[in-house]
């Protein structure tokens, strides 16, 4: 077994035990057409994993705190779903240049108070930043979660997230690569 099989079956076993608020259950996962569609839609792929945890586990439901929003259609929380929500900041972003919201970085999970989890399909690991857009500057809302979508996904199986009580305090480094990434967004 992989390690990312091993990483499936473990968030699998603790989504089938554990409801974020807002979920009377754990939805069923989606298809393979409905992955292409939300590809589609966004104009660019899923990683693997993530693609994976819809295919597999559920269509969101699952997760740290209000846990992943579904792919494409809303949840019982009233969450948008998560290709709904990139393109909604995709298209702020272009009606107000001073909060830009890069290019594939997608919201996976909503942390309340506008904070999203999300994750850099940019990179071959699914970095995950967290957006917190109450910061005064766009450069100061950024900041890593994890380095990559495994070990956010551990975090949470681990109890070891920045999320957890007991781990209040916990410092997130800035993620470096925003100017690149937002200047890289307005020239395409």
């Amino acid at each position: 077994m992989t390690a990312n099989e091993q990483l499936l079956a473990g968030v699998a076993a603790k989504a089938r035990t554990t409801r974020p608020w807002g979920w009377p259950s754990l939805p069923e996962p989606v298809d393979a057409p409905t992955v292409a569609r939300a590809e589609a839609a966004l104009g660019f792929a899923l990683p693997p994993l993530l693609a994976d945890l819809y295919l597999r586990i559920g269509d969101g439901g699952f997760g740290p705190e209000y846990g992943l929003l579904p792919l494409l259609d809303s949840p019982p929380a009233g969450e948008p779903a998560v290709v709904t929500q990139y393109l909604a900041n995709r298209e702020s972003a272009r009606k107000d240049p001073d909060r830009p919201w890069p290019e594939e970085v997608l919201p996976i999970s909503h942390w309340g108070c506008a904070m999203y989890a999300c994750v850099d399909c940019r990179t071959p690991e699914a970095t995950v930043l967290l957006h917190e857009p109450n910061a005064v500057a766009a450069r100061d809302a950024w900041y890593v979660d994890a380095p990559s979508l495994a070990e956010w996904l551990h975090a949470w199986l681990d109890r070891t997230g920045w999320y957890e009580e007991e781990n209040e305090g916990m410092e997130m480094a800035p993620w470096a690569d925003f100017p690149t990434r937002v200047a890289a967004s307005r020239a395409s």
